[in-house]
């Protein structure tokens, strides 16, 4: 939980200021655009921004378990 907590509140916050500059709509991915609903691109979103804290937090505990 250590891990986990802190990058689920941070995928909370990246995806909320994501999505507020960032039409879902309007998402273009390999020169195509997202055909999917409205709420799925939200929670793709939200998972990827989770897996970023995820690794980050990941590696922060690690280099500090080391480091003792």
């Amino acid at each position: 939980m250590i891990v986990l907590w802190p990058a689920f509140l941070m995928a909370c916050a990246a995806t909320g200021l994501f999505f507020s500059l960032v039409d879902p709509m309007e998402l273009i991915v390999l020169d195509e655009r997202l055909q999917m609903h409205i709420s799925g691109v939200y929670t793709i979103g939200f998972f990827a921004f989770w897996l970023l804290g995820i690794l980050s937090s990941g590696l922060t505990a690690l280099l500090v378990q080391k480091a003792h």
